[in-house]
Order: structure tokens, then sequence, then C-alpha cells
């Protein structure tokens, strides 16, 4: 691939860009020195636990608080001057939602938080929580989405006319004249609702120091400065009084993106009593209160001729995104980009689609790792296999002649997506040989001694990553990212602090942006400090999502650290009697034409020594703020062909995966290492949303799932040995060529694993449209065709 040649060169004995340096944060974390929320405790500190709406839908009557709790137990009525949350959007239609820290007329799912109870720890303020009674008048809960949308369904918010948050819709060069197509195939796809299960729950503690008049929350997030604005809006206080810190973080995957109620309601607390205010979310309270993800419903109809070349596709989506729009994405993120991504890697002549944010009684959905992109993926890639079947064609083959073209880069899409470059066909054609498609086609005519059957399947997708101000801000988002900061200071001793506005919650950050710093001032990443998570001592930023980080902070502390250099020069020529233009950074030094000062004696210069500066030395000295944004800011596209093989147990529906193979181009790679265990986590949670995991309400809006018992995630038993292949295409609008790469492993396995699985049991007449592809519906859907076998096999003797 282009510029491959030259970034494997920068990585021979080097530990900037592109080298595969061991992650910094592991002598803390594999070590048990990491300092998360549960390992925490302030003097004074008391702990809360909430008594949560048993009900999906009702109206509160009355709140029963016995009077041995007053001062420890408190409802909405009790936090007088605390605003609602609320996400709005600019777009045209959207119904706002107005969430309460604690629920006050109405509780809108089950898991709603209603009364806050306090003390000295959680096992006893769950005690005490245990004497609130509420009193409900119940209501018709709308626990799914395709009914919630009619109209005799029940108004989850009183002054809405239905319980649609927005509709968003999109329509290219569609002719009704598609009909005539020779190939037109429709499919119903659904997908599952999910938890983000991140392996630390949320938590937080609230501390009020009075001395200073600020409100220090110390909170699992993955936005600081995100959080502390909305915080501000919720208790009325200017943001100079709060101050939000993120120590380490296990895992977010976008459920830690979004201001909560408990952090609003710890917050009112220890303002309220001046002592410092802990929550600890428990792993029941994540699975039924926390928010959800994911579920999605879909009916298409794809328009081809006979060479599987696709002419048309139309779609109507419905998103459930729960019963309020979470701060700061909004109900609508979901819903808004399945009409634009939808079309995913493919050249589609004409385009329609139509999808509803559906409001629903369960808990707002949030930006899960993959975001939309998971479903519209599984929608899509399901539909190619349909298309090939129809026209007899091999999967692969449809995809090749469909895919975006290498000549064709840079391609804006039907939907507007600027893709950057990329070579798509390649990374299928490679997948294609790495699984041994051929040998895989024999092994099916071969069959299986125990009585399986092998099936491959594929999947391609785009990524776009480390969007910028125009996207968000025409998708009508509150949070609106512009210019990404860096601070940068080289200190006393002449090692390096760089301060950035994001957080780190696995993605190894703390070794990536070091190795940036490393790139371009060549000073040791051991010698690099990065500071994050702290909206007291970093710059600005709206934090940690959308694969942005490398490319955004990436690109920030690569601006910081140039500015810098130049500064460093300025000292170090003076020292070395050279001109500036004589003179280079090269391994933490400053080289001239007759030797080379040290990093270290530039910065003892300025700090301990300044009588030896140049008289035109710049007073602001070694530590700067310097910005970042890419001049074209609609986002990078990283992409994959993801290719599998399994065997499925057609009378037990036992599902296995044989083989996975990833082809990945993420640009350049600032660290192959990061990067694969960036991908191998992503998926493994695709394997989690393709197999095992589901959210089950009844007609009553009840979880069904309140345990790891009940709710499956895969383990390493579950996992296949994935073999990852790199493309590395620069992108040409970013800072050293690298996309963003951190949702992508998530987003292909559903539809990989469904196409693989449905390939498996063709010829039995079997086709699942619905993930989890769980041993229930596989067998469900045997039974059914065998079913269907045996009333034509009736019919034609009859």
């Amino acid at each position: 691939m282009a510029g491959q040649q030259g970034i494997s060169e920068r990585r021979e004995g080097r530990r900037g860009v592109g080298a595969s340096v061991p992650r910094k944060e592991d002598a803390r974390l594999l070590q048990g020195r990491g300092r998360f929320i549960g390992d925490m405790r302030f003097p004074g500190q008391l702990e809360a636990a909430f008594v949560r709406s048993t009900l999906a839908h009702a109206r509160i009557r009355t709140i029963h608080i016995p009077p041995e709790l007053k001062g420890r137990a408190f409802t909405h009525a009790d936090m007088m001057g605390v605003k609602d949350i609320l996400a709005k959007t600019g777009l045209p239609g959207f119904r706002v939602s107005a969430q309460p820290s604690l629920a006050s007329d109405k509780v809108r799912f089950v898991g709603e938080p209603v009364v806050m109870v306090l003390a000295e720890s959680r096992a006893e303020a769950e005690d005490l929580a245990e004497l609130v009674s509420i009193d409900y008048e119940e209501l018709g809960a709308n626990f799914d989405m395709l009914r919630a949308v009619g109209p005799e369904a029940a108004r989850i918010h009183d002054d809405w006319p239905d319980n649609v948050f927005l509709t968003s819709q999109a329509e290219r060069n569609f002719d009704e004249a598609l009909a005539q197509a020779p190939i037109k195939v429709t499919r119903e796809v659904r997908t599952s609702r999910q938890c983000m299960a991140p392996m630390e729950g949320k938590g937080c503690i609230a501390v009020y120091e009075r001395h200073i008049e600020q409100l220090s929350l110390w909170t699992s997030t993955q936005m600081p400065h995100i959080v502390r604005s909305g915080l501000a809006e919720c208790l009325g206080l200017d943001e100079r009084r709060i101050r939000v810190v993120a120590p380490d973080v296990g895992g977010g995957f976008g459920w830690k993106g979004l201001l909560q109620p408990e952090e609003v309601c710890c917050s009112w607390a220890s303002l309220m009593l001046d002592r410092p205010i802990k929550w600890l979310e428990d792993r029941r309270e994540h699975l039924i209160a926390a928010a959800n993800c994911r579920e999605h419903h879909y009916v298409m109809t794809a328009y081809a001729d006979t060479d599987g070349r696709l002419l048309g596709f139309e779609a109507v989506s419905h998103v459930d995104a729960g019963a309020y729009s979470v701060y700061p994405f909004s109900a609508c993120l979901e819903g808004a980009q399945v009409v634009s991504n939808l079309p995913g890697p493919y050249d589609l002549p004409s385009y329609k689609c139509r999808a509803y944010s559906v409001c629903s009684n369960k808990p707002p959905i949030v930006p899960y790792r993959g975001v939309a992109r998971t479903g519209v993926c599984t929608a899509m890639e399901l539909m190619i296999d349909a298309v090939a079947r129809a026209a007899g064609i091999e999967p692969y083959e449809v995809r090749m002649r469909n895919l975006v073209r290498p000549d064709q880069m840079p391609f804006k899409s039907i939907t507007g997506k600027d893709f950057d470059m990329g070579d798509y066909p390649e990374s299928l054609r490679r997948a294609h040989e790495m699984i041994g498609h051929a040998a895989v086609r024999e092994r099916q005519k071969r069959g299986e001694a125990d009585g399986r059957r092998i099936g491959i399947g594929y999947a391609t997708y785009c990524e776009q990553g480390a969007h910028g101000t125009s996207v968000y801000h025409g998708w009508g988002i509150p949070m609106v990212p512009g210019f990404e900061q860096c601070g940068a200071r080289l200190t006393p001793d002449g090692t390096l602090e760089v301060r950035v506005g994001n957080q780190s919650h696995g993605q190894s950050m703390e070794t990536t942006l070091a190795q940036i710093a490393c790139e371009v001032l060549g000073i040791d990443p051991d010698l690099v400090n990065v500071v994050h998570g702290d909206t007291a001592v970093t710059p600005y930023s709206t934090g940690t999502w959308g694969s942005r980080s490398a490319v955004m902070a990436g690109g920030a502390v690569a601006s910081a650290c140039e500015k810098l250099a130049e500064r460093i020069k300025g000292i170090g020529a003076h020292l070395l009697q050279a001109p500036v233009d004589a003179v280079r950074i090269e391994d933490a030094a400053v080289v001239g034409p007759s030797g080379s000062v040290t990093f270290k004696e530039v910065a003892f210069t300025f700090y301990r020594a300044p009588q030896n500066l140049p008289a035109d030395a710049n007073p602001d000295g070694l530590d700067l703020v310097a910005g970042y944004r890419p001049t074209v800011d609609t986002g990078t596209f990283s992409y994959a062909s993801h290719a599998c093989v399994v065997a499925v147990e057609p009378e037990t529906g036992e599902v296995e995966i044989l083989d996975y193979v990833i082809v990945e181009d993420g640009g350049v790679l600032l660290n192959p290492m990061v990067v694969d265990g960036q991908i191998y986590g992503g998926t493994a949670q695709g394997i989690g949303t393709a197999l095992y995991e589901e959210m089950v309400y009844d007609e009553h809006g009840q979880p069904l799932a309140s345990t790891f018992a009940d709710y499956l995630l895969p383990g390493a038993g579950e996992m296949p040995e994935v073999r990852i292949a790199h493309m590395e295409t620069p992108s040409p609008n970013t800072r050293f060529g690298q996309k963003g790469i951190g949702e992508g492993g998530a987003i292909a396995p559903p539809a990989a694993i469904g196409n693989a699985i449905n390939d498996a049991l063709a010829d039995l007449g079997v086709e699942l449209t619905m993930s989890p592809m769980t041993p229930r519906r596989v067998r469900e859907a045997v039974e059914a065709a065998r079913a269907a076998r045996e009333a034509v096999g009736a019919e034609a003797v009859s």
C-alpha cells in the first residue's frame, strides 16, 4: 500500500509513531496500583443507595419515608433549585425530554432512581432504603418500540403527541421504477438490546471543599469537561466552582460518556451536607438501570441486477431510544447515524431511508462502542448475502462488485460521507484468501462426521471516527467538538509533561501520546508524563468518544510539541553559539554544527540560570498550549473486512466459531500492539452481540436479566483465535496519517457470524435475521424450515 515502506522504515529501532512500545500504564495497572473510584475514600464520607422504581411506567402517588430517616433520605422535592437533565438538539422536530435526577411525578423505566438514601456504608444505606415505601398508579408500559409508535400506546411524556423523539430521513436519486429491477429482496432485521458491561461499574464521589467554595466530583467518566458543563447547568453553579476528576477508569464503551442522575444527586447532597458523598454502581443496577444500547429494527428492500450490482436501497428503521434523551449525545444520535451510515462502504446509485428514534419505557440508550454502525452493518451485510442468494452468486463476489474502489478515492458517499483514502476491495480480497474460501467450500461438500454444518461469512464496514465541528453541528448534537488542545511543558529536569482534556479508559493513551511526543522531540516515552482526566489542569475537550483521540489528541500533542521545539531550539542555538536555522531537534537534544545540548541543559538554563538566556529569549518560556483540528474535519474512515467459519449443530442450535480473520486499515498505526489489543477487545464485544448478549423485557416492561446468570457475556472459552492483518493507507487529512480504530472490532462480528450461520443452514431453507443468534433461535429456525418443507411435501402429495 502507499506509504507502507516508509512506515516500516520509521519503525526500525524507534520508539515513536509506528513502534510497538510496551504500555506505560501496565506498570501500575497490572500490579494493583491503579486508582479507581472504588479504591478512594475521603474523611467523613457517606455512601448513597437509591430506591429505584419497580415499575416501568407509573405515577407516583406517595413516597413514605419513616421519621428516623429524616436527613438521610431525599426525594425530588428536597432537591429544590436543581434543574432536570436536558439533552436538546438543533434538529427540527426534536422532542425534548426533561430527566429529573430523582423521579418526580412519574417513573418511566424499571430502575429509575426515586429516593436517595445516605449512610456511613453502602450496606447500611441499602438496609435503610428497604424502609422506604412508594405507592404507584401503574400505567401502560411501552416495551416494544414498534408498538410504542402506535396511536393507542400510552404517552411516556404527557405533553408529546406520540412516542417519537425524532424522525430522520434521507432520499437520494430514488426512482420508484426500481420496483422493476431483476432482483428485489426484502428482509426484516432486528438487533436486541444490550448492556455495555465494563469491568468497572460507574461510580462517583462528590466532595464540597468549602474553604475554596469548589465542588470536586471524582467520577468514572470518559468526558470530564462535558460532565462539568452539564453538572453546572443542573446545579446552577458557575463552571469555575466545579472540578471534575477522572482517575483510572476500568472501561467505558460509551456508558461513561454521559451525565448521570446519580452524579447530580451526590453532588447536590455534598453541597447541602458539606460531606463527601460516594456512589458505586453494582452489577444489578448496571443491568437494569443503566443506559442500554443497540436495539434496532429494519425493514429493507435491495434492488439489484442479475450480476448482483446494487441499483438502489430503501429502508425504514426504528431505534429504541428509551425513556429519556441522555446528556450530551441526545436520543437521536443512533437514529441519525442509521440514516447516514446504512450504505456503509458500498457505492449505491440510489437510496431512501427513514429512521424513527422511539421513546420507550426502558433505560435511555447510550452510544455504545460502534454506535449505530454495528446495527447498520448487520442489516446491510445480511442483505448483501440475501441478494447473492437471489442472484446465485457468491456473497464475496457481490461485495467486490459493489464496494467503493480505490480509484474513486477520495469518495463522497450517497449520504455525503467523505471517505478519505483506502482500498476496500483489497481488504476483502485478503480476508477471502486468509480464510481459505475454496477449502471451506470443499469441506462443506464433504460434510462433517458429527453432523454439524459448516458455513462461511463475510462483512465489510467503514468506521467514521474523529468527527469534527461540521458533522456534529449538522446533526444538531448539543456537544460540538472544535479544536483539540494540548499543554506541553519541559520540566526543570528536562523531562516532558503533556496535558490533554480527553480521558483514557483502556486505550493506552498514556503510551501512544508519549510516542507522538517522542516522534516530534526525540524524547524517550518513559520520560513523558501524560496528564489527563482533570478539568483543573487540562485544556477543554469534549472527551473520549467516536474513535477520536488518536487523531485529535494525537494531533494536538504533535502541534504543542512542535511549538515547544521552536522555543527549545532558540535556547539551544544560543548555548551552542549557532544560528537557529543551523540546529535541529534530535533524541531530546538540540544538535548543531559543532555539538549538542540536551533538553536537561536547556531546561536548567531557562529555569535556574536565566542569566545565560539570549537577549531575545521568548518570555513565555517552556510551557505552552497549542490546538489542532484537521483541515478536513468530516472524520477519518477506517475500514475492515471480517471473515469467519462456523460450525452449526442444527438439532441443538449450538454455534462454534472455527476460524476468524480481520483485515483492517486504520491508516498509520501509532502503536500496532495497542491497535491489535483494541481490535481483539472490540471483536469480543461483537461476538457477544452476535451470539450471547440480550436485555430481554416482558410485556410489563420488566427486565428479565438482572445478573450475569441471565445476561451472558463471552469469555475466553467463547473467543476464537482471531487472526489480524493490517493495511496502512495514510489518511491525507491527519497529522501522521492515522485514523480512528477504537470501535471497529465491535462493528462487523454480528454480520460476519450471522452470514456464516445462514450459509451453513442455507440448504435447509434457514435464514436468521435477529441477533443474538442464540441456540434457541437457531433451533427454532431449523424446526420452522423443516415444518415448511413438510407442509410443501404434504401439499404436493395431496
